[in-house]
């Protein structure tokens, strides 16, 4: 065998095995974004619908999140307004510019068990305004959409139970720290039009936008990216091997 072709058979192989793998990764982020988009839809599909009832109780522990995140509930009964939750955050679209919370607050449904319920945003400035935890009083009937536990990452900070103070919206460890039981284990956040009394001072509610991260086709056009540049190396440094001169 030539000694050029020799010295380009190694190569060669790791370049096609890489490239393959490359090819491969590319096409699976296309059908991780074939699904995802799916799942927006979805999603969209479940946040715009008109409200069903929510789930009874005996039906919360076999509930899957895939299959109620951002549905649309309507529901009725009365908030426990002695207990909250504050989930920091940045200002919604259109709040302003000022960080806040989220607020958290028990609602015990008629139908038995309670579901935390986000009430809407209050800016930092506003968290020693008692007026929340004034109205509404009495049963009162509101809809809203399923949400899912949020999930932490690495730069998520840690969350301070003591002060009522969370950085992520997580039903089972605030209902635990609130010392509540027969909590669901998901949260539903008001409609930005609920009929919820909204005083001076009271959360405001924000608009449900769907907040599934969907990158998968920038992912793809990198790996494909990837496999194109290593064929075009590959042959480049083949061509400089075939014409070296012969020794």
């Amino acid at each position: 065998m030539n000694s050029r072709f020799r010295e380009l058979l190694w190569p060669a192989v790791a370049s096609v095995i890489a490239f393959l793998l490359l090819l491969g990764l590319g096409v699976w982020q296309l059908k991780r974004l074939a699904y995802k988009e799916t799942l927006i839809a979805t999603i969209a599909a479940r946040a715009t619908n008109a409200p069903s009832e929510l789930p009874p109780s005996d039906q919360w522990p076999a509930l899957s999140s895939d299959d109620y995140n951002y549905r649309h509930v309507t529901f009725t009964g009365s908030f426990d307004l002695a207990r909250e939750a504050l989930i920091f955050s940045a200002p919604p679209r259109d709040f302003g510019v000022e960080p806040g919370f989220f607020v958290l607050t028990p609602f015990r449904l008629e139908s038995g068990g309670t579901v935390l319920v986000n009430r809407g945003f209050i800016p930092q400035s506003a968290v020693t305004n008692s007026t929340r935890k004034e109205s509404p009083k009495g049963v009162v009937t509101l809809s809203g959409v399923m949400r899912a536990p949020q999930k932490r990452n690495a730069f998520t900070p840690e969350d301070d139970p003591g002060r009522g103070r969370w950085f992520t919206s997580d039903a089972p460890k605030i209902a635990g720290s609130l010392e509540l039981t027969g909590v669901a284990p998901f949260t539903v956040t008001l409609d930005a039009d609920s009929r919820a009394p909204v005083a001076n001072g009271a959360p405001r509610p924000a608009a449900s936008d769907i907040e599934v991260v969907n990158n998968h086709l920038s992912y793809a056009f990198t790996w494909f990216g990837l496999a194109a540049a290593l064929a075009v190396i590959f042959l480049l440094y083949a061509r400089n091997v075939l014409k070296r001169p012969s020794a």
